[in-house]
C-alpha cells in the first residue's frame, strides 16, 4: 500500500477549520448578537463626536447587508436610533425632536442596507459604486422629511444640517469602511 501524500496550504486548511467553527458554533447568530449590542451601546460609550457614531452605525448597517439575511437585518436598523434616544445625547436641548426623526431614520436606514443590498447582489453594481449610491438615497430621504418639518412646521433649522449632509458623510464613510473590512477581513 501506498500513502497518500495531502498537500494542504495553509489558507485551505484554516479557511476548512474556520468553515467547521462558523457550522458548529453559528457564528452568525453570534456575530449579529455583537452588532445588535453595538448597534444600541454605541451612543453609551462614544457621546461625542456625534459624527463618529454615525460612521460606526453606518458600518455596522453595511457588514449587516453584506453578511446578513433580511432577518437579521431590522434590529441592526432599529436600534441605533433607539440607543441615542435612550442615552439623549443628540441635539442637546432639542432632543425631544428626536422622536419626530425615528421612523424616518428607520425607513433610511433600513432602505440604505437595501438598496445597497439590491445594488450590489441583484444588479451586480460595482462594489465601490455601491455604497455612494445608497448613501445618496439615505441622505435624501432623511433630507427631504427634514426640510418639510423645519420650513412647513418650524421645527429648529440645526436639523438640516444634521441630517443632510453629515447624513451624507457619515453614510459614505461608514459604507466604505464596511466594504473595505468585508475584503480584508
Amino acid at each position: 500500500m501506498q500513502k497518500r501524500v495531502v498537500d494542504y496550504n495553509t489558507t485551505s486548511i484554516v479557511y476548512y477549520n474556520l468553515k467547521n467553527i462558523y457550522k458548529y458554533y453559528n457564528l452568525e447568530k453570534f456575530e449579529f448578537i455583537i452588532y445588535c449590542l453595538f448597534a444600541f451601546v454605541l451612543p453609551f460609550i462614544i457621546a461625542h463626536p456625534q459624527w463618529v457614531i454615525g460612521i460606526l452605525v453606518n458600518f455596522f448597517l453595511i457588514r449587516s447587508a453584506i453578511y446578513f439575511r433580511f432577518k437579521y437585518v431590522i434590529p441592526i436598523v432599529l436600534l441605533p436610533s433607539i440607543g441615542v434616544l435612550a442615552a439623549g445625547i443628540i441635539f442637546g436641548v432639542n432632543t425631544h425632536f428626536l422622536l419626530y426623526f425615528i421612523p424616518m431614520i428607520w425607513l433610511a436606514n433600513l432602505t440604505y442596507v437595501l438598496s445597497f443590498k439590491y445594488l450590489r447582489f441583484k444588479k451586480k453594481t460595482n462594489l465601490w459604486l455601491t455604497p455612494l449610491i445608497a448613501s445618496i438615497i439615505k441622505a435624501a430621504i432623511l433630507f427631504t422629511y427634514t426640510s418639510v418639518l423645519v420650513f412647513v412646521f418650524n421645527f429648529p433649522i440645526v436639523f438640516l444640517a444634521a441630517m443632510g449632509y453629515l447624513q451624507l458623510i457619515t453614510a459614505l464613510a461608514g459604507g466604505y469602511l464596511g466594504v473595505l473590512s468585508s475584503k480584508f477581513i
